[in-house]
C-alpha cells in the first residue's frame, strides 16, 4: 500500500478526488425505495416485542421512516469492496505495482472431510455444507482490480476454501496460493509471497487509501437521492404533508420519562448509550436526514462518515450481536477500540474487529452518532423482506442497517424525538450480495429463528473438532 504519511487526508474533499479516479472502474449502482418498508418500518413495533429489551414496558417507539436503499450488490464482483481496492491500486506508482499485490481471503470449509492434518483426532470431523461466499469480497475485489490494471495478484486461500470460491477468484486472473486455515498460518504465507516477489500488500479496511474509496457510495447516494425526490418529491417524508415536529424529550432522546438511561439487558445488546449527542435539524426534500451502513472492518462506515461530515446527514452504523461481534458499539461504550471478535454470527461478511484507522473515525462523535447491533433473527428477517418484497438478493451481512430501522428501540426512538411527525428519510445500505441458492436455501430451510442458528457457520478446526470462530477480513 501507499505509505500511510503520503496518504490524502479523511476529507470530503479526498473521497471526491478518489471517486474521480476510480470512476472507471466501478458501477454507479442504483438506488431503491420500498413502499412496504416504509410501512414497516413506521410502524411501531407491540409491546410483546419489547419483552426482554430495555425498553420492555415502555411505549414502542413511533417513527416515520422513508428508506433509500444502496444496492452494493449490484456493484462489480457483488460488493462494495471493488471500491476501496480499485483507489489502493490507483494511488501506486507503476514502480510500486510492478512486483504485483498480495492480500488473503478467509477460507470457508466445503462439505468434506477435513484433512488429517488440520485434526488431532483419529476421527475424521465432517462439516456441513455451509458455502460462505461473501467471505473474501477484498480478495476478489482486489483481484479484479489487479486484472484491470494489467498487475499480478497473489491471493492467499486456504486450501479447505469451496471449489467455487477458487474458481471465481482464479476467474479474476489472480494467483491463487493455498495455505492452512488459520489467520496466522495465512499470514505467515502473505509474508513469504512478499519476500519472494516484492508484492505490496493491500488490506481490506485498515488504510486510508480504502476508506477513502469505500467512502465514495455516499456521494452517489446523496446526489441519487437528491435527484429521485426532484422527480417524485412524495418518495421522501420531507414531500409530505407539513406537520409540527415533536420537541419532548429531543435534547435527550436516549434516556427514559424518569431522566434515568437506558442500559442493556442480559444478552440484549441495543444500544442507545453509543449513540454520540448532537443537534440534528429535520432536511429538506432530497437530504438524507441519515445513513445506516454495516461495520465489520469499519472501512466502509468511516469512509461514509468521511464523506458525509460536513454536511446535514447523521450516520449510524450497525452489526451483529451474535457472540460479541458488536465490538465496534462495545468500544464506543468502552471508550476504547476492541482489538479481537471471536463470533460464528451468519453476519459473516462483518466477523472482523474494527481497525486501527477507521476507529479513528467512527468514535468521533461528530462524525457517526452512533452504533446499534441487532440478533441472528433479526438479519434473518430483514434479508427474508428484502429477498420477497424488494426481489432483490443481498447476504445477510447486508441487512444489519435495515433491521437495525425496522427494529432497534434506540434507532427509532432517536427518529421519533428527532424527526417529530414529519419523521426521517433514511439511506441504507446493501453492501452486497454474494449468497447462492444454496446457502439461502439453508439459511431458511426448516428456519429456527434463534441465537446460533448458524446455517453459515464456518471457522477453524478445533482441538475437539468442533468449529472455533476466528477473526476474518470480509
Amino acid at each position: 500500500m501507499a505509505n500511510i504519511a503520503k496518504c490524502p487526508p479523511l476529507t470530503r474533499s479526498s473521497v471526491q478526488a478518489a471517486h474521480e479516479l476510480i470512476k472507471p472502474y466501478i458501477h454507479e449502482t442504483p438506488v431503491l425505495t420500498c413502499q412496504t418498508l416504509n410501512d414497516l418500518a413506521s410502524t411501531p413495533q407491540s409491546p410483546e416485542a419489547l419483552i426482554g429489551t430495555p425498553f420492555e414496558g415502555h411505549p414502542p417507539a413511533k417513527p416515520k421512516i422513508f428508506f433509500f436503499f444502496k444496492c452494493e450488490n449490484f456493484q462489480r464482483i457483488g460488493a462494495f469492496k471493488i471500491r476501496g481496492a480499485s483507489h489502493a491500486l490507483e494511488r501506486l506508482s507503476k514502480e510500486e505495482l510492478k512486483h504485483g499485490v498480495v492480500t488473503h481471503s478467509s477460507g470457508t470449509f466445503p462439505s468434506t472431510f477435513l484433512p488429517p492434518s488440520h485434526h488431532p483426532s483419529p476421527i475424521p470431523t465432517v462439516f456441513p455444507t455451509d458455502l460462505f461466499p461473501s467471505l473474501g469480497n477484498h480478495a476478489q475485489a482486489l483481484a479484479l482490480a489487479a486484472r484491470t490494471r494489467h498487475v499480478r495478484a497473489h491471493i492467499v486461500m486456504p486450501s479447505i476454501s469451496t471449489p467455487s470460491k477458487i474458481a471465481a477468484t482464479k476467474s479474476y486472473g489472480a494467483d491463487v496460493i493455498f495455505s492452512g486455515s488459520t489467520s496466522e498460518e495465512r499470514e505467515a504465507v502473505v509474508a513469504d509471497v512478499i519476500k519472494r516477489t516484492g508484492a505490496r500488500l493491500v488490506p481490506p479496511y485498515d488504510h486510508p487509501d480504502i476508506i477513502l474509496g469505500q467512502g465514495t457510495m455516499a456521494l452517489e447516494l446523496e446526489r441519487q437521492v437528491a435527484d429521485m425526490v426532484r422527480r417524485e418529491p412524495g418518495l421522501s417524508v420531507h414531500g409530505q404533508k407539513e406537520s409540527k415536529p415533536q420537541t419532548k424529550g429531543q435534547e435527550h432522546p436516549h434516556e427514559r420519562e424518569d431522566g434515568t438511561p437506558f442500559t442493556d439487558g442480559d444478552g440484549y445488546v441495543a444500544s442507545p448509550p453509543t449513540t454520540q449527542e448532537r443537534p440534528h435539524k429535520t432536511n429538506e426534500p432530497g437530504i438524507l436526514d441519515a445513513v445506516l451502513a454495516p461495520c465489520g472492518g469499519g472501512g466502509m462506515l468511516a469512509g461514509i462518515a468521511t464523506a458525509l461530515a460536513p454536511t446535514r446527514t447523521a450516520v449510524f452504523g450497525a452489526e451483529p450481536s451474535f457472540q460479541g461481534a458488536d465490538d465496534a458499539r462495545r468500544g464506543l461504550l468502552a471508550g476504547a477500540r476492541v482489538p479481537s471478535v471471536s463470533t460464528l454470527t451468519i453476519a459473516d461478511g462483518l466477523r472482523t474487529p474494527l481497525g486501527e484507522i477507521p476507529w479513528r473515525v467512527i468514535s468521533d462523535g461528530a462524525k457517526v452518532r452512533g452504533v446499534y447491533a441487532v440478533d441472528e433473527g433479526q438479519i434473518r428477517r430483514a434479508m427474508r423482506l428484502v429477498l420477497e418484497r424488494m426481489k432483490v438478493v443481498v447476504e445477510p451481512s447486508a441487512v444489519v442497517g435495515l433491521a437495525v430501522g425496522l427494529w432497534d428501540e434506540g434507532f427509532r426512538g432517536v427518529v421519533e424525538r428527532e424527526g417529530g411527525e414529519r419523521g426521517w428519510d433514511v439511506g441504507v445500505v446493501l453492501s452486497g450480495g454474494n449468497t447462492t441458492v444454496e446457502a439461502v436455501g439453508r439459511l431458511f430451510g426448516g428456519e429456527g429463528e434463534g441465537e446460533g442458528k448458524g446455517e453459515r457457520e464456518t471457522g477453524r478446526v478445533g482441538r475437539d473438532g468442533g468449529r472455533v470462530a476466528e477473526n476474518v477480513a470480509g
